[in-house]
């Protein structure tokens, strides 16, 4: 007997799965607000300098202070980061405005200068955001790209510290920790008074992300049969797919962005309260020598899917029988060395890491910038949400008729294609631009969906829950070269 037969006899599709997979997607529609919140957070509105104080009291209309004070660019908009350095009140009487490098159409020199006296925004589009609260334009308008920096490096320090203290302590126990962290941090989001503080507490969210996204694929997975884990992570992925819609519905009535951050975090608040309901994972008891409470897990789960009469006849023999093998493999064991310590685990990790680097890489320089499309950014977001929807049905049903490996490839392949033509495409034609990278961005949206199944599935059970701990490891009863011990990928 295997565990999953076990899963079978307690009701491997029952009530409790389906509630279970319900709950723990909820928090996935919110985690792709806050993934890609820099896009109306940190969106850069229409802004040029100030006026000269001397103009302040002045009986001009305000595009005729305009007029005078700051200089137009090849296209006739306002410069955004020059004004003159004295107001050309010539301009006034019809004389032409400035044209390339700040010289008149008479040939006369025009002195420019910075924005000595700060900047006005166009804020119809927004009421506020950090780049307008903070002036993040000009010489600091690199801040606004270490803004989303830091939470990205946020989610890779998650990643290492919430994926190993899950293997230690359970992902119970981190989902309820990641879902605090998140509520909490998001809150002293909305409040920072400083661009510093609102990096720090983002670094968090950055984190609590991780957290999230770990230990949420870990309680699914690990709760339901082999048979149907394609399908189930296929609904985890259109979770976050509804999330991005729900992003744009949420950004455009909400264009204040302390609120509209608060609006994203409250709800995890909730979702750490419904945690507590969560069941630890049978099997992480198991093989964390834990097998009363497993049982307890189990006998539970048998009782809500109306099985009481088959959950009562498990017991620590059945287990443990169920069990052996990975529990005889867990008494090595391993580190991060292991993943590259015989050749199929190398190329394997070689080649994961590749994978995930590209659809990384691509996938979030395509979705968190989307102001440089030169399209409405709610409706831009809209199209990147709705694409993933058909791209997701295409890759599920490809993963099940030709394999991961196929559908991983072409996955790429097409989503480099388009976004190297994509480099070939005038600026101007922004209509052909936002065509291929929403192309682009579905096909990477697709392997996304792919790379975390097959992850999961190429690496050995062993391997996963224990790499925390040192290496002295005993390959080849375990067969970590081959197959996972408890997932056959198609």
């Amino acid at each position: 007997m295997a565990f999953g037969d076990l899963l079978e006899q307690v009701g491997s599709t029952g009530r409790f799965q389906i509630l279970h997979v319900t709950l723990l997607c909820m928090p996935v529609l919110l985690m792709a607000s806050h993934n890609l919140l820099q896009n109306f957070v940190a969106a850069v509105p229409p802004h040029y300098c100030n006026a000269h104080t001397n103009l302040s009291q002045s009986q001009l209309s305000p595009e005729e202070t305009l007029l005078i004070t700051v200089p137009q660019d090849q296209i006739g908009k306002p410069q955004r980061c020059q004004r003159y350095v004295t107001p050309q009140w010539h301009l006034l009487n019809g004389s032409s405005g400035s044209g390339e490098d700040g010289d008149t159409k008479e040939g006369l020199d025009v002195d420019l200068q910075g924005c000595t006296d700060g900047w006005s925004y166009n804020m119809t589009d927004m009421s506020s955001t950090i780049i307008s609260d903070w002036h993040l334009v000009c010489d600091l308008r690199s801040l606004k790209q270490m803004g989303q920096t830091v939470y990205m490096g946020g989610v890779l320090v998650g990643a290492v510290v919430f994926g190993g203290l899950s293997d230690r302590y359970g992902r119970r126990i981190l989902l309820l920790i990641s879902n605090l962290l998140m509520a909490v941090s998001g809150t002293c989001v909305a409040f920072s008074n400083s661009f510093t503080l609102y990096c720090v507490f983002r670094f968090g969210c950055g984190m609590a992300l991780s957290g999230l996204g770990l230990n949420t694929f870990s309680l699914i997975v690990e709760w339901i049969p082999t048979r149907v884990r394609t399908v189930v992570g296929t609904i985890t992925g259109y979770s976050y797919t509804v999330g991005q819609l729900i992003l744009a519905v949420i950004a455009y009535f909400i264009r204040d962005w302390r609120w509209l951050t608060l609006a994203v975090s409250l709800p995890f608040y909730l979702f750490f309260l419904i945690s507590w309901w969560f069941h630890e994972s049978s099997r992480w008891l198991v093989m964390s020598n834990k097998p009363e409470q497993a049982i307890k897990n189990l006998k539970r789960v048998a009782n809500f899917n109306g099985r009481r009469e088959e959950g009562d006849k498990i017991d620590i023999k059945m287990l443990r029988e169920s069990m052996t093998k990975e529990m005889s493999c867990s008494q090595g064991s391993y580190s991060v060395l292991d993943l590259f310590r015989t050749p199929t685990m190398r190329t394997m990790t070689i080649c994961l890491s590749a994978v995930w680097f590209s659809t990384s890489f691509a996938y979030y320089g395509l979705a968190m910038d989307l102001q440089k499309f030169g399209v409405d950014i709610y409706l831009i977001q809209v199209i990147f949400g709705a694409v993933d929807i058909p791209a997701k049905v295409v890759i599920t049903v490809s993963m099940s008729f030709i394999g991961r490996r196929p559908s991983q490839c072409g996955g790429l392949i097409l989503a480099g294609v388009t976004i190297l033509i994509n480099l070939l495409v005038p600026y101007d034609k922004t209509t052909a631009r936002t065509c291929l990278a929403v192309l682009g961005k579905g096909c990477l949206a697709a392997s996304f969906n792919c790379c975390y199944l097959y992850s999961g599935e190429l690496y050995p059970t062993i391997i996963r829950f224990n790499l925390r701990r040192s290496s002295n490891s005993q390959w080849s009863g375990c067969n970590i070269s081959s197959r996972n011990t408890w997932l056959t990928p198609s």
